[in-house]
């Protein structure tokens, strides 16, 4: 069962809430992947994904790269949930983080930015985002949450949103949910 560790009301139907819990589960409209410039499936959440929404996701993103070629960094693409209790996954290629000077908060910026932009196209309400880049690729955790975080604000806090949105961040372990309460409280003061 999925535990809210923080939640953050920002506008009337607009909240931002730190969830500890299984992305693959989240019953909301839209999920994020953080998937890999190919969308050729892997480990970690973009893994979880594919497999618990089953081979129509693979399918759609293979016939997204194969007539568009590779998502470029920072970019979003939908695809149907699949067997996902969501409507819609939005794949978005996340930075590999080198030294934090190469563009990398720029673009986790963007992958933010632009994934909350497309749910919005698509009428998405409810919206669950993982720790995008902190895997593999690397991206020091409470650098990638003030950069995603602070992100899910400026567009909650924009004309672009949708009157009603709650977004999720959904992280798998206890220590995870935490420390990105933490970086909230910074961020936002106490909720």
């Amino acid at each position: 069962m999925d535990q809210v560790v923080h939640r953050h009301p920002l506008h009337a139907g607009r909240t931002i809430a730190i969830v500890q819990g299984d992305i693959t589960r989240e019953p909301v409209d839209a999920i994020v992947n953080a998937a890999n410039a190919h969308l050729a499936g892997g480990g970690g959440v973009d893994g979880a994904i594919h497999r618990a929404g089953g081979p129509t996701l693979m399918e759609e993103c293979r016939r997204f790269v194969k007539g568009r070629g590779p998502l470029v960094r920072g970019e979003a693409m939908a695809t149907a949930g699949g067997r996902l209790p969501a409507r819609h996954v939005i794949h978005t290629a996340g930075p590999v983080y080198r030294d934090g000077r190469s563009g990398e908060a720029d673009h986790l910026r963007e992958n933010h930015l632009n994934a909350l932009r497309l749910a919005s196209e698509l009428g998405a309400h409810s919206i669950a985002f993982p720790a995008i880049s902190c895997g593999v690729y690397g991206y020091p955790f409470e650098e990638a949450m003030k950069v995603a975080l602070g992100a899910m604000r400026a567009f909650l806090d924009s004309d672009a949103a949708p009157e009603e949105l709650a977004i999720r961040l959904v992280l798998f372990d206890e220590n995870s949910a935490r420390r990105a309460t933490a970086v909230a409280r910074q961020l936002f003061g106490a909720a």
